[in-house]
């Protein structure tokens, strides 16, 4: 089993890692030397959209995910995240690899066609409305907010990224995406592969009162 890493963060501020982030750290853990083999020792890009405290990033880096010639950029709209992301890594003795924190909304501020493996914890919560974004001086409470309220299904957020996966990732690129039981998780997949994406469910477990998920997409290529 791979060690998880060890996170101190203000969690006023910035999202604390619970079930869904262990949940995505397992599956992971479990595609490791699946992931090693596809990607091999080729330089990779590497981004979690919505990093909060580092604790994914951080696995990802210290176990050589997908390999251990990556480049991270993890994302966060989150003005404390990136502060939490670098404490996380230092505080795991991970200061050797290439990080490069990004305060963005999703990935717009990286260049498409560019990622190569992309994780995604999204606010999956249903609500009635996902929370717009607050200005930089508001309650730290707003913030997380952003963290867990997914509007309408829980899926307003995991939709848009969805439906630029094509642009965002590379030719080789898989994403890992987070759903909760209430996103209706095979109903999207059903969806996706309709429009020409592998879509396999990597973990399953039951939560408390939510039923969790992670599945990962890429494209039909050779190459993958």
């Amino acid at each position: 089993m791979l060690s998880t890493p060890d996170v101190k963060c203000d969690y006023t501020r910035i999202y604390e890692p619970s079930e869904d982030s262990f949940l995505l750290l397992d599956s992971l853990e479990k595609d490791k030397c699946w992931l090693n083999e596809k990607f091999q020792k080729s330089v990779s890009v590497v981004c979690e959209i919505g990093s909060g405290s580092g604790i994914v990033t951080t696995f990802m880096m210290k176990h050589g995910l997908p390999n251990q010639n990556s480049i991270y950029l993890p994302t966060d709209i989150n003005p404390w995240a990136t502060e939490a992301m670098l404490a996380t890594s230092r505080n795991n003795h991970c200061e050797e690899g290439f990080l490069a924190p990004l305060r963005m909304d999703l990935t717009s501020g990286i260049r498409e066609g560019s990622v190569d493996l992309l994780v995604f914890n999204p606010p999956y919560v249903p609500a009635p409305s996902v929370p717009s974004i607050p200005s930089d001086d508001c309650p730290q409470d707003k913030w997380l907010d952003l963290a867990l309220e997914g509007g309408e299904d829980g899926m307003i957020v995991t939709t848009k990224l969805l439906n630029k996966l094509h642009d965002v990732l590379s030719h080789r690129g898989i994403a890992y995406i987070l759903f909760c039981a209430r996103n209706h998780p095979e109903i999207v997949a059903q969806g996706m592969r309709s429009r020409g994406w592998v879509a396999e469910i990597v973990e399953h477990r039951k939560a408390g009162w939510e039923v969790l998920s992670v599945y990962k997409f890429y494209r039909q290529t050779k190459q993958l």
